[in-house]
């Protein structure tokens, strides 16, 4: 494994940093297929992206998740975010979320991880969550999962609340890459910003693997870079 930890004052300098890593990757010929991530944490990384000289016109983009039953018209949707962060000012090639609207969801995540296998993710931006959860991979989840069908939980609910609208019920369930698509990607930037995540933050790092805390499935990765403002992290 090779782990490189960034530690940054504020969420900006670790969007700059994202900037740089993807430049970097980009002058080398090295940022054809992109994974993207949502949340609280990417809205900086976007805007800066936004107001950068970088061009996605070549770059094919995934995202990691969908709510089941939202679609691309709900402001809750991870499909109406990208749009709004980053798809509708930034042109790319080809961009794909999880369609959490489908009539056969398990098809969709079958025809998702084809897709994925054709278009081999150079990078994956990744957030965390307070449980350990990556992408919406939920503590127990096999590290050889594949995208699919997942039943979040109290505490990914209650802490993913906070983005939803109209007080609108967050779905239940979610499309989500498995922890083994996202682990195919060739490097892994993973951005864990404020105290709310240093416990999982911290269960990454002391290097003990197991599925009791998705993100020490990076552990087997062998480019992951961390960005986080988290101080004095205990290893």
């Amino acid at each position: 494994m090779s782990m490189t930890i960034i530690t940054v004052e504020e969420p900006k300098q670790a969007a700059q940093h994202v900037m740089e890593i993807l430049k970097e990757q980009q002058d080398k010929g090295k940022l054809n297929v992109l994974g993207l991530a949502t949340g609280s944490t990417m809205i900086p990384i976007y805007e800066t992206l936004v107001n950068s000289d970088l061009s996605f016109e070549k770059v094919t983009a995934f995202n990691l998740d969908e709510y089941v039953g939202l679609d691309d018209r709900n402001k809750n949707s991870y499909a109406f975010f990208m749009q709004a962060h980053l798809f509708s000012k930034k042109k790319f090639k080809h961009t794909y979320i999880p369609n959490g609207v489908a009539e056969k969801l398990e098809e969709e995540c079958v025809l998702y991880e084809k897709l994925l296998s054709e278009f081999p993710l150079d990078v994956q931006l990744l957030g965390i969550g307070e449980n350990g959860h990556i992408a919406f991979n939920e503590p127990g989840t096999s590290f050889d999962s594949v995208t699919h069908v997942e039943t979040l939980t109290d505490s990914t609910l209650g802490a993913n609340s906070t983005m939803f609208d109209n007080d609108e019920p967050i779905p239940a369930t979610a499309l989500t890459m498995g922890i083994s698509s996202v682990l195919a990607a060739k490097k892994i930037i993973l951005i864990a910003l404020g105290e709310r995540k240093r416990f999982a933050l911290e269960r990454l790092l002391e290097g003990t693997v197991t599925v009791d805390y998705p993100v020490t499935a990076l552990m087997g990765h062998g480019d992951v870079t961390v960005i986080t403002d988290i101080k004095n992290l205990a290893e």
